[in-house]
């Protein structure tokens, strides 16, 4: 488990959070709290949401999605490389 010396403070909307972390990803746990605190702010700055619960609710959603694009579009990609490599090995046989 994470020893209490291993907090790393976030800074979200203004707020600073204390979140338990192992060293080793620290970095990696603070490139995630900015682009949340990116896509909060970008959220809340359209005034369209309000409240800081929905404007989180609604970044979690979106990066989310964004997520789930990258994955397809990872996968779609992985795919087309299957296929030029089993291409490719065709060709080197004949």
């Amino acid at each position: 488990m994470n020893k209490p010396g291993n907090a790393v403070a976030v800074t979200i909307l203004d707020k600073e959070y204390l979140v338990a972390c192992p060293p080793e990803a620290q970095s990696g746990l603070r490139e995630a709290a900015s682009a949340l605190d990116t896509k909060m702010r970008e959220i809340r700055n359209t005034g369209k949401v309000h409240g800081l619960e929905r404007i989180a609710v609604m970044a979690a959603l979106n990066l989310s999605y964004e997520t789930m694009q990258a994955s397809t579009r990872d996968s779609a990609i992985e795919q087309s490389l299957e296929q030029m490599h089993r291409r490719l090995d065709e060709v080197l046989d004949r």
